[in-house]
């Protein structure tokens, strides 16, 4: 038995402001380096693109489930991009629920999607938390800063990398920041409660795919670990 995998992949990082073609074919790489041994279910967010969106349609003053169904939108228009861009490797459709995923999963290598189906207050990292669980294994979130911080890394240099924190622990600080769609967080508010509830270990790392293969080898790696 193959072991499967999800990856959540951050929309920033499949479109950044200057498209990194470069990280991108990395990361085709290394998945096909793992196909023998494993199989990868790979859930793209909206990023930069779902932002720009939102932030017209609040200017008109659109409800928060149109705002999240822009969001969604841009999720699934990365995910067939990322389709497109690992060809044969992965799904020719795009999954619109879990049993799609399963389905296509028993004849690729990789599956790509976005966003499901709407959830209330959810980004596309509770579709990952959710897909996590259906499948009974790790959950490893691949977004633009390398883990979970004391503070924002971006503006504060004193912010320090937490390497491990238990579900508990990470599902109380996620709880204290309100949502919003399009947040920055590193997970979601229903992603940290789905962890907990279902025990799901989760790996939080930055744009270094050569950590992702560390967590893979089952090696020490540069990030944060949501367990226990």
């Amino acid at each position: 038995m193959k072991k499967v995998v999800v990856i959540s992949l951050g929309g920033s990082l499949i479109v950044p402001e200057k498209m990194d073609a470069e990280f991108l074919e990395r990361f085709k790489h290394l998945l096909r380096r793992y196909y023998d041994t494993h199989k990868f279910v790979i859930v793209c967010g909206g990023g930069t693109i779902a932002r720009k969106y939102i932030s017209v349609l609040k200017l008109d003053h659109k409800s928060r489930r149109q705002l999240s169904m822009a969001g969604i939108r841009a999720t699934r228009m990365n995910a067939q991009f990322m389709m497109q861009f690992f060809g044969k490797e992965a799904n020719d459709k795009l999954p619109l629920d879990m049993e799609d995923v399963k389905d296509n999963l028993r004849k690729n290598h990789i599956i790509i999607c976005g966003a499901l189906r709407f959830a209330e207050n959810s980004t596309s990292d509770t579709t990952a938390a959710k897909l996590a669980h259906f499948f009974n294994t790790d959950f490893v979130n691949v977004t633009n800063v390398n883990g979970l911080y004391t503070k924002d890394p971006r503006e504060h240099k004193d912010a320090r990398l937490i390497r491990k924190i238990s579900w508990n622990e990470f599902e109380n600080k996620a709880l204290k920041i309100k949502h919003t769609p399009g947040q920055h967080f590193v997970l979601d508010q229903n992603a940290a409660v789905l962890i907990k509830k279902h025990k799901i270990p989760t790996f939080i790392i930055g744009n270094n795919l050569a950590n992702l293969e560390k967590i893979l080898r089952n090696r020490k790696f540069e990030g944060t670990i949501i367990k226990g």
